[in-house]
């Protein structure tokens, strides 16, 4: 099998949408892209409230920069194509090609720069939490799809992914 042109990585921020969401949310059994999302699920979003143990993260328009430029100086320092980046308040979506690296790597490396620049500037403390645990990273296979992923990116925010 060949390897794909690019990934769509999308991260959010610690506690801005949780299993169990009114909006719904990605689990182990609701995971396949273009899938349904697991449907709300009142108390069960009211069980991860409660075992949060740091505030809900929102990223403020200075943050975002930090974040994106954290996000652009890592890829240009691995030689990745960042193709399309967007740092909302509460996720962020990237289009990269990333070489030979899986992209559950490449989106721990980019979530770990973004974490050391914010805590670096003083805008996150040692023990503040940023990020949700995982990441969903979409394969792109071919150049229609990378395309369409970076037009979402950059200009669909809101909408879905066709």
């Amino acid at each position: 099998m060949s390897a794909p042109m690019a990934y769509l990585l999308t991260w959010t921020t610690y506690g801005t949408w949780l299993h169990g969401d009114e909006r719904g949310s990605v689990d182990d059994s609701h995971n396949i892209p273009g899938a349904d999302y697991a449907p709300p699920d009142p108390p069960r979003h009211a069980a991860r409230v409660a075992s949060q143990n740091t505030p809900c993260v929102a990223l403020d328009a200075a943050a975002r920069r930090v974040v994106g430029q954290a996000v652009a100086d890592h890829c240009r320092l691995r030689c990745w194509e960042l193709i399309a980046l967007n740092v909302r308040t509460n996720h962020v979506h990237a289009v990269v090609h990333c070489g030979d690296e899986r992209p559950e790597v490449a989106v721990g490396q980019l979530k770990s720069w973004a974490t050391r620049r914010l805590r670096a500037t003083g805008m996150f403390d040692a023990a503040a939490r940023v990020w949700t645990r995982q990441a969903s990273t979409r394969y792109l296979w071919d150049a229609e799809s990378v395309r369409h992923a970076g037009i979402y990116v950059v200009e669909q925010q809101g909408e879905e992914l066709g």
